[in-house]
């Protein structure tokens, strides 16, 4: 089965349809999502509003891009010191 990707307004709009008194059931068969998504996104974004989850969004995307290069530079480091712990 494919797997949907659902943008950040319309993962709002589901938890809404939630706490507006839908059953999670009848909410979860009608988007083809889980109850363990709906009920993962609802601890993400619970009690955030739509500006909050978009800067958590860019929040995040920056942190593992910063993780990426710590760890390129992490790999050269080592490489280099091995290059230079050789005696030639």
């Amino acid at each position: 089965m494919r797997r949907k990707r659902f943008t950040l307004s319309q993962k709002f709009i589901i938890l809404r349809e939630g706490e507006s008194g839908i059953k999670i059931i009848d909410l979860v068969k009608k988007h083809g999502i889980s109850e363990q998504t709906f009920y993962r996104w609802r601890n993400k974004y619970g009690n955030m509003n739509i500006s909050e989850a978009k800067r958590l969004k860019v929040i995040e995307e920056e942190n593992s891009r910063l993780k990426r290069k710590v760890a390129e530079l992490l790999l050269e480091n080592d490489i280099l010191r091995e290059f230079n712990s050789k005696k030639w």
